[in-house]
């Protein structure tokens, strides 16, 4: 299969820990053919989808590629098309998505798919699995976010577009910055955040369950945070511990399962604390390198097995 991984700059990505390196990888290893791309070089040309796609030849070792030439292709010349570019999803990630639904017009094979992308934001998708969270409050009002405050005494106020822990924040009703803090997150009114009960399992860990497909990897990333720190972020300095799904994991995972698939979610991220949902990650879901290293279990091998099933037949020249 010929296949095109959508990136960052490939400088930019760490070949210890990078899922999308590991998905690489795991694509050459079963002798495809590795693209990338970055966003910016979409183009739309005599009405079909373009870029300027460097192929790869992968290595074992940190220094991990060789682009071997670069060429303008087609998107629907590959079998599939992986769009792995980090948020924040601002408007040249939603201006990316819209030039991939056209490249889902021209015949390409996209995952995930653009428009789930970029209808289904990270944080308020967990509201379609109210039986998974714990009480939830999203407002641009600073009043309505200090009465949540007011109501539980201990929540978590976060953005809805950053990743990584990226501006979120862990409030109390002693914290004398609660009212700058909500000031400098809804830009005094104008952006409307998240606020959630605080749950203290997150010292057990912010787990991170895959989906790929519509399966399960049996196998949760545990992101622990470290001392005098809430956030289990890997980013913000989290350890990283694969464990077994609990049933209450489980149960989560096959219960959102079927409805990520029904919406071309190829790779979904779920975050759970303790028993609740509190995050579905579509935009580049992380964490395969750790469980792969601490348990065997090949979570890129997985995911291009997927692909070779659902992708393998027509390549449109």
């Amino acid at each position: 299969m010929k296949l095109l991984f959508i990136v960052d700059p490939l400088a930019s990505l760490k070949a210890c820990k990078d899922s999308s390196v590991a998905m690489m990888r795991a694509a050459a290893a079963r002798d495809h053919a590795v693209y990338t791309a970055e966003a910016h070089q979409l183009s739309i040309q005599d009405g079909f989808v373009r870029a300027n796609c460097a192929a790869l030849e992968i290595n074992p070792d940190d220094d991990w590629y060789r682009v071997t030439h670069t060429e303008n292709y087609a998107l629907k010349a590959f079998n599939a098309v992986v769009m792995r570019t980090d948020p924040p999803v601002d408007i040249d990630y939603l201006l990316a998505t819209h030039l991939l639904e056209v490249a889902e017009g021209n015949g390409a094979r996209v995952l995930n798919r653009p428009a789930c992308l970029r209808e289904f934001n990270e944080k308020l998708a967990i509201l379609n699995f109210p039986q998974f969270i714990t009480p939830t409050q999203v407002s641009a009002d600073a009043s309505v976010i200090n009465a949540f405050l007011d109501e539980h005494h201990d929540i978590i106020v976060k953005p809805l577009t950053e990743m990584g822990g990226s501006g979120i924040f862990r409030l109390t009703l002693t914290d004398l910055n609660r009212n700058a803090i909500l000031e400098t997150l809804t830009q005094r009114g104008r952006r409307a955040i998240m606020a959630q009960r605080y749950l203290p399992a997150i010292s057990e860990g912010d787990k991170r369950i895959l989906l790929i497909d519509g399966a399960v990897v049996p196998w949760a990333l545990a992101r622990i945070p470290k001392a005098g720190e809430t956030r289990g972020n890997l980013a913000a300095g989290g350890t990283a511990r694969a464990q077994p799904l609990s049933a209450r994991d489980l149960h989560i995972a096959e219960t959102i399962a079927p409805w990520a698939r029904q919406h071309g979610i190829f790779l979904t991220g779920l975050d759970v604390i303790g028993n609740c949902l509190t995050e579905i990650n579509v935009t580049s879901p992380t964490g395969f390198q750790e469980i792969t290293a601490q348990t065997g279990h090949d979570v890129a091998a997985q995911f291009i097995a997927a692909i070779e099933r659902n992708c393998s037949t027509t390549v449109h020249y």
